[in-house]
């Protein structure tokens, strides 16, 4: 059988449109008013456009292991800038409760906010494709970015506290997926429902994903005891697939 140059060629330039750049290395960046913050950056090569992540990382701060997701996020095509909202970073679990314990609320809020702000006055950047990702005590942050910011995209939670009210949930205008163990005892399954519920009744856009079997933590790789590969194999693949939905929708387009 006789393929044609015209479809060759074709079939060479649709593959290569799907390939996902590849990451540059990521840098520790000063961003916000009078650079009073700090996170780590990281963005494909080449001129985009890239949507924009706020990446918000668990009690144990911004460590390697939450590096390491952004630059992953980065080879799917993402500029993520993971914030530093402790200013260090812990092994220590007592440390990690005083750390995320002390926190204040008003200036952690501040933080996110400069952070998404910051994404969309990036030329490669569309102001509305900017969204958040955070894990444990940085997915209640995800949340609270959305109830927040009415003009993020989309927000992924992974197993944080929630917000059960409708009439608070109605203020969210982004998209939220939600991902839990039905085994972790700080986010019962009771509450899930009820969030679930609730952002029904609110009007809100989103995705719930339970893991039976899987505890809190489950997704994070440095906790072994806690650790459920395949159900935060399965996880990442709608993480993926949500971010892409909401994120790289038919609204995706180039600034400028």
């Amino acid at each position: 059988m006789r393929i044609s140059i015209n479809v060759l060629m074709a079939a060479i330039l649709l593959l290569a449109s799907s390939v996902v750049s590849v990451a540059l290395h990521g840098s520790e960046i000063k961003y916000g008013p009078k650079s009073a913050y700090s996170g780590y950056f990281v963005r494909p090569t080449g001129n985009g456009p890239f949507p924009g992540l706020v990446m918000i990382h668990e009690w144990w701060g911004l460590n390697d292991n939450i590096k390491e997701m952004a630059d992953r996020l980065a080879g799917e095509g993402y500029a993520a800038l993971a914030v530093d909202l402790f200013g260090k970073s812990t092994t220590d679990p007592a440390e990690a409760m005083w750390l995320s314990r002390g926190i204040n609320p008003s200036s952690a809020l501040a933080q996110l906010l400069a952070a998404a702000d910051y994404l969309r006055v990036l030329p490669y950047v569309p102001d509305d494709k900017v969204g958040s990702i955070g894990w444990c005590f940085g997915g209640r942050q995800s949340l609270n970015l959305a109830l927040n910011d009415p003009k993020l995209a989309a927000a992924v939670i992974y197993y944080g506290q929630l917000v059960t009210d409708p009439k608070e949930l109605a203020k969210i205008k982004a998209a939220v997926l939600g991902i839990f163990g039905e085994a972790d005892e700080s986010i019962p399954m009771d509450a899930v429902r009820e969030f679930d519920k609730a952002l029904t009744e609110a009007g809100v856009r989103h995705e719930i994903y339970t893991y039976p079997g899987a505890g809190h933590a489950f997704a994070n790789p440095t906790q072994s005891q806690r650790y459920k590969p395949e159900a935060a194999a399965d996880a990442w693949k709608k993480t993926i697939a949500f971010l892409a939905k909401y994120l790289k929708g038919l609204a995706f387009h180039r600034k400028g």
